[in-house]
């Protein structure tokens, strides 16, 4: 992988936690993150919309956050 990066390209995961009605939702690129160490991050429901790219440790930041929070 190159260290440019395709969102059109990329195979984007979505949150376990996205609700079914497509709600509050993130995807995210795993196998580009296994690679370069950057996460790249995406509202899913603006796919062709700006991406976030955040570090690995940032992106567990997150992550960790994220499960503490309830809406």
């Amino acid at each position: 992988m190159t260290s440019e990066f395709d969102p059109q390209a990329a195979v984007w995961v979505k949150s376990t936690h996205s609700g079914p009605e497509g709600g509050t939702c993130i995807e995210w690129v795993p196998a580009h993150a296994s690679v370069t160490g950057t996460v790249p991050v995406r509202d899913s429901k603006r796919p062709t919309g700006p991406v976030l790219m955040v570090s690995t440790p940032a992106f567990a930041g997150l992550v960790t956050l994220a499960r503490t929070i309830t809406l």
